[in-house]
């Protein structure tokens, strides 16, 4: 078996031993998006918090349903009385009794005011988008956030196969130091060599192998699952190259849930001007009831009394001066509406430097992947042929562990361009409200 064809049956043996433990869990980013969504916290919080949005939605909430209530008071008391009439004659009584009770039911409806409950009603309804803006917002940022973990552990996983390949390489080149050490054609010193640069490579493994399970532990944190759980993901990072910046921008202005709050923000804020003028217009009220009231003494010209029956009318209020707070309400609200109009504008301003700065890192990004697959693809040839110069002796050992270096380095930078070319593309979908999930 000549060189090369070693070489590459090694990297595929161990990329296999990596993707192919059976006693872990195969989490794929539509299981981990799924995941996240069903046991987020934050994700749950934001959930209640749309419900409640809803459940606010009402006709009563507005103030447009009248309002019923039941009430009853019971009154005793025991005195000393004594009273003295007009002809001279007194009376008097020890431990008097005297009781009162009233029961009764009342009903009050507010019939006009000046159409503040309908844009109370449109307010609440605002309200409720707004919920789902921020929901939506919520959402897209931990999903951001399940991505760019799942995809750090895919390059981390990478580099995990590429160390595992060049400690391979290390014994080789360890086992040939010894065998031509024995055989008198290496001095101790290149055998010794061997040895330190193979545990360095132990130890580089050690290092990569801790940060991998720390990472497993953040993405079971975005998850909301027991951070002993293990799982290893695929190892196939695909970005799309395909995005476009006048696209993105496009659907920005529809999906992205930042600018959607402001808009929404404005729209709650113009209702809120309708709401104050309303309070230059009357009130009115419908009032209704009936009424039981039943009363005892002891001591008096009427002993006992009871009266029952309905009552019913309106009121109605028109504030005429309120020491000008009228004329501020209104000037404020304006000032809110006025604000709320240039938080859209300095949103819309933030959005597309954002999105035009991300979307030239994605591009550089591209080219970084392409130039460091070449570079990769040429260092894997470079080892190649010095693994063989090495194996006839024609090459240094230090030369050799250049080589090797080199193609360890060009594999990570490549798994690193994919990574953050990957994050690139979250980021720009992220700002677009585009992300699938």
């Amino acid at each position: 078996m000549n060189t090369k064809i070693l070489f590459r049956s090694l990297i595929f043996f161990f990329f296999f031993c990596i993707t192919s433990t059976n006693a872990q869990e195969v989490l794929t980013i539509g299981d981990a998006m799924k995941i996240a969504l069903e046991n987020n916290f934050e994700i749950k919080i934001a959930k209640n918090n749309t419900k409640i949005s809803e459940t606010n939605v009402t006709i009563g909430n507005a103030g447009m349903l009248p309002v019923a209530t039941a009430s009853v008071t019971d009154n005793n008391s025991i005195t000393n009385s004594s009273q003295t009439r007009q002809d001279g004659t007194s009376t008097s009584l020890d431990n008097a009794k005297n009781n009162s009770l009233n029961y009764g039911v009342s009903l009050g409806w507010t019939v006009f005011d000046g159409m503040k409950m309908f844009a109370r009603l449109d307010q609440l309804k605002e309200l409720q988008k707004l919920g789902d803006a921020q929901l939506k917002q919520t959402i897209l940022i931990k999903i951001a956030q399940v991505n760019s973990s799942y995809y750090d552990l895919v390059q981390q996983q990478q580099q995990l196969s590429a160390l595992d390949t060049t400690i391979v390489i290390s014994q080789q080149r360890l086992k040939l130091a010894q065998n031509r050490f024995s055989i008198g054609k290496a001095s101790k010193l290149e055998v010794l060599n061997a040895q330190v640069d193979l545990n360095s490579d132990q130890v580089a493994l050690l290092r990569q192998k801790e940060s991998y399970a720390n990472a497993k532990i953040l993405l079971n944190q975005y998850l909301a699952r027991d951070p002993k759980i293990d799982f290893r993901v695929t190892d196939l990072v695909t970005v799309d190259n395909t995005l476009v910046l006048a696209d993105l921008m496009e659907l920005a202005q529809k999906q992205n849930p930042g600018l959607e709050a402001q808009i929404i923000n404005k729209r709650i804020a113009e209702l809120q001007l309708k709401q104050v003028k309303a309070d230059r217009y009357p009130v009115v009220n419908l009032t209704s009831g009936y009424n039981f009231a039943e009363s005892e003494s002891s001591l008096g010209f009427t002993s006992q009394a009871s009266s029952r029956g309905l009552n019913y009318g309106f009121n109605a209020t028109l504030n005429i001066f309120d020491g000008f707070n009228q004329h501020r309400n209104e000037k404020v609200a304006k000032l809110e509406i006025e604000n709320s109009q240039i938080a859209i504008e300095q949103q819309n301003m933030i959005l597309n430097t954002q999105l035009s700065t991300a979307f030239q890192t994605y591009l550089t990004n591209l080219e970084l992947i392409d130039l460091e697959e070449d570079n990769e693809a040429i260092a894997r040839q470079n080892l190649e042929i010095t693994l063989d110069k090495f194996k006839i002796g024609t090459i240094t050992t230090l030369d050799f562990r250049t080589a090797q270096l080199n193609y360890v380095n060009a594999k990570v930078r490549y798994s690193n361009a994919q990574y953050v070319a990957k994050l690139s593309e979250i980021a720009l979908k992220e700002l677009a409200g585009n992300m699938n999930f």
